[in-house]
């Protein structure tokens, strides 16, 4: 499959988009929740001192996080959302929620 005809399959509308990331980020923060709390409570207390006393946390978290937040996976979920809407015959946003 060629790349313009990819793009065109995946294609959905910025506002879709923007849904999406939303949907993308939400699902990363609940999955790097135990990532997140570390962090957390390494960060506690601390103003400056964060950035070194912390970075093993920080990496972990951002790690982490990539797993859910990349590209691959949104067009993973831009693919379903296609799906879905063709199998619905509709496209509005109301419908990635």
């Amino acid at each position: 499959m060629g790349y313009v005809q990819e793009a065109r399959e995946n294609h959905v509308k910025k506002k879709v988009e923007e849904a999406l990331r939303s949907k993308m980020k939400q699902k990363a923060l609940k999955e790097c929740d135990y990532y997140t709390s570390k962090y957390a409570e390494c960060a506690s207390g601390r103003t400056i001192s964060i950035i070194w006393q912390c970075r093993k946390q920080a990496k972990e978290l951002n790690e982490c996080l990539h797993q859910y937040t990349n590209d691959s996976v949104l067009e993973q979920m831009k693919k379903e959302y296609m799906l879905q809407q063709e199998g619905k015959g509709s496209s509005e946003v109301e419908h990635i929620f």
